[in-house]
C-alpha cells in the first residue's frame, strides 16, 4: 500500500519500511525476536524487547504506512502541505468508518480492524483508560494482578502522553452534550464527576471527560511514543507489506516465520534460542496459531485438506480447542438523544467548517483535536449471586442513522467485564477469520444491561432530554428486546475483540503457548474482557509481557 512509491521518502524520515531488497537481507539474518504484528501490543512489546541492544528484532507488518511519520500520506486535500496524514488528526477518525482507506484490514479479517503500522490504535478513537485495580486482580492469574503490573503501567504512562483536555489550548469543546448529559447522570442520577484515570479504581456510577492518547492535539499511540524510539536503534528492523502465513516450527520449537511480501514468499528465521511474538490480535493470532498447525482438530484437518500448513505432518499439530476460545467483544446499543440545550457536530473529511479548520492547522485546537466522545460514565449492575456487570456508556457530538438532526447526539452503551457471553473466532470457506456467537449468547447480559439502560432512563425526567429510538417508557422487557434484535442500533460490532488465547489453557503466564517452548501470544487475545475501552489495557498487558520475555532469555 503506497510502499515503492514511498521509498526514497522513507528513506529521508530515517524509518525501516520495506525496499525491494530489504526483505532478501532480513531473510538471512537469524533474529532473536520476531514480532508478528504492529498493533499497538506488537509494537510495545518489540521496542521493549529492542531496548537489549544485544538481541536483533524483526517487527513484521502486513499492511503499510498509516501516521505522517511512517510514511502515510492517505489525507483530504485540506491537509495537503502539512506533516498530517488522515491518522495524525483526531477529528478524522469516524471518517475512517465512511470512507475508503488502505488502513483498514479488508478481505484479511471477516470484521473492522486496523492493518496498517500501528493496527487499531491508528484508526480508533484513541480513548485511553486505565483499568480499576480489580479487572486485574479478579480475572488475571498469578504474576498478572494490579500489584504485578504496577511497573508496566508506570512504564506506560511515562512513555505515552494522555489527556481529557488534548487540545493543544486545554479547552474542551463542543461541551453542550456533555453539559446536559452531566445534568442528567450526575444531578439527576446521582453519579460523580471525576477525573477518570487519577480515580482508575472507582468505576461505578462515576462521570468525566473521556482520556486521550494524544500528543499535541495530535492522535499519539505507540506507533509515535515507542516505535520511533525503536527505529532508532540498528538492531531493530521494521519490515511492513509483510502478511505472515505461518510459523515454522519444529515440534514445540519455533524456527521462524514465513510471509508473503509484496508477492514474494519469504521465510525469516530464528537464532538457535530466538522467540516468535505472535501480535496480530483477537482474530488475526488465533488464526495464525490455527495455520500453524496449533488448534481445535476439527479446524486442523479442513486446514490440512487445503493444503495450508505448510506441509506439517499431523503427528506435529498440537490440538487445543482453547485457541480461538471464548472471544469477547463489547454488546452495544446507540440510544439517540434530543435537546434543545444541545448543539449537534458532524465532521466531516473534506470540508470542515473554515474556522475549524484553522485553529487546528495554526493552532491545533478546536474540534478537530479530539475525536467526537465527550462524556464517558460507568456504573455496576449486581446480579442476584451477588456477582457484577460492568457496563460503559460514552457520548458523542452527533446522532447516527435516521436521528442526525441539530440538536442530536449519540449515546454508546456498552457492557462490559463480568459479562457472560463469549464466542469463538472462525475461519471462512476463504480460511479468512472472523467470529461466531460472541453477542448475547448468554441471555443474562441482555437483563444486565436492560436493568443498566432502564436505571439511567428512570433519571430522565426534568432534564429536557429525550431518548428517540428507545422510548423513555420502555420496560425493562421491551429494552432487553431492543437491545438484542439486530438494527443499526443494535448488536452491532464494536470490534473491541479480546480474550480468545486466554491464560491457562491457550498460553501459559508467560505468554508462550501451551505446548510450544519458544512461540508467544501477545496482544488483546490474552486480556480478559475490561471495565474499561480495551487499547491501554493491552498496551499494560505488552509491557509487562515483555519483561517476562526478557527474563526467559
Amino acid at each position: 500500500m503506497f510502499l515503492f512509491s514511498l521509498l526514497f521518502l522513507c528513506h529521508v524520515l530515517g524509518l525501516t519500511l520495506a525496499s525491494p531488497t530489504q526483505p532478501r537481507s532480513l531473510a538471512t539474518t537469524a533474529w532473536d525476536y520476531i514480532v508478528v504484528g504492529s498493533g499497538p501490543a506488537g509494537i510495545i512489546a518489540a521496542t521493549r524487547l529492542s531496548e537489549n541492544t544485544a538481541k536483533k528484532v524483526l517487527l513484521l507488518e502486513g499492511g503499510g504506512p498509516s501516521y505522517y511519520v511512517t510514511g502515510g500520506r492517505e489525507r483530504p486535500s485540506w491537509l495537503s502541505g502539512t506533516s498530517l496524514s488522515r491518522v495524525d488528526v483526531p477529528g478524522l477518525y469516524l471518517s475512517i468508518f465512511s470512507t475508503p482507506s488502505s488502513l483498514t484490514c479488508g478481505k484479511n479479517v471477516n470484521a473492522f480492524g486496523g492493518c496498517t503500522i500501528g493496527g487499531c490504535s491508528a484508526i480508533n478513537a484513541g480513548l485511553f483508560f486505565e483499568p480499576p485495580a480489580s479487572d486485574f486482580d479478579k480475572y488475571f492469574p498469578t504474576g498478572w494482578k494490579h500489584s504485578d503490573l504496577v511497573p508496566s503501567i508506570n512504564r506506560l504512562y511515562a512513555t505515552q502522553p494522555s489527556s481529557d483536555a488534548p487540545s493543544a489550548d486545554h479547552m474542551q469543546y463542543l461541551q453542550s452534550g456533555y453539559t446536559a448529559a452531566k445534568n442528567w447522570i450526575v444531578n439527576k442520577a446521582g453519579f460523580t464527576e471525576l477525573p477518570i484515570n487519577a480515580n482508575a479504581a472507582r468505576k461505578t456510577k462515576v462521570f468525566g471527560h473521556p482520556v486521550y492518547d494524544y500528543n499535541n492535539a495530535q492522535r499519539g499511540g505507540p506507533a509515535i511514543s515507542y516505535l520511533q524510539k525503536a527505529l532508532t536503534r540498528s538492531n531493530f528492523h521494521l519490515q511492513s507489506g509483510a502478511w505472515v502465513q505461518r510459523v515454522v516450527r519444529t515440534g514445540s520449537h519455533a524456527t521462524g516465520v514465513v510471509a508473503n511480501v509484496n508477492g514474494v514468499t519469504t521465510t525469516y528465521s530464528l537464532s538457535a534460542k530466538g522467540r516468535v511474538i505472535v501480535s496480530g490480535g483477537a482474530l488475526k493470532s488465533p488464526e495464525l496459531l490455527m495455520k500453524s498447525g496449533i488448534g481445535d482438530p476439527a479446524v486442523l484437518e479442513r486446514l490440512h485438506a487445503a493444503n495450508k500448513l505448510g506441509g506439517l505432518p499431523s503427528k506435529s499439530w498440537i490440538n487445543n480447542t482453547a485457541v480461538g476460545a471464548k472471544l469477547f467483544d463489547n454488546p452495544n446499543t446507540f440510544i439517540e438523544l434530543s435537546s434543545p440545550k444541545v448543539q449537534s457536530y458532524v465532521y466531516t473529511y473534506e470540508n470542515p467548517p473554515a474556522s475549524d479548520k484553522a485553529l487546528y492547522l495554526q493552532h491545533r485546537s478546536g474540534p478537530y483535536s479530539f475525536a467526537s466522545e465527550i462524556s464517558v460514565f460507568w456504573d455496576t449492575v449486581k446480579r442476584s449471586d451477588g456477582s457484577l456487570a460492568g457496563m460503559q456508556g460514552t457520548i458523542g457530538t452527533a446522532g447516527y442513522s435516521g436521528y442526525q438532526n441539530s440538536s442530536t447526539v449519540t449515546l454508546n452503551i456498552y457492557g462490559t467485564s463480568g459479562l457472560k457471553s463469549t464466542g469463538k473466532v472462525v475461519l471462512d470457506s476463504n480460511f479468512v477469520p472472523g467470529q461466531s456467537g460472541v453477542y448475547y449468547s448468554n441471555p443474562q447480559d441482555a437483563q444486565d444491561i436492560a436493568t443498566f439502560i432502564r436505571r439511567i432512563f428512570d433519571a430522565l425526567p426534568g432534564t429536557g432530554i429525550t431518548p428517540l429510538n428507545i422510548p423513555q417508557s420502555a420496560t425493562h422487557a421491551q429494552i432487553a428486546k431492543y437491545i438484542t434484535t439486530p438494527s443499526a442500533y443494535a448488536v452491532g460490532q464494536v470490534n473491541h475483540w479480546s480474550s480468545s488465547c486466554r491464560f491457562g489453557s491457550c498460553v501459559d503466564t508467560n505468554t508462550v503457548v501451551v505446548g510450544m517452548k519458544n512461540l508467544h501470544v501477545v496482544d488483546a487475545s490474552i486480556v480478559a474482557p475490561l471495565t474499561v475501552n480495551p487499547q491501554m489495557g493491552v498496551m499494560i498487558a505488552a509491557e509487562r509481557a515483555a519483561e517476562l520475555i526478557k527474563l526467559l532469555g
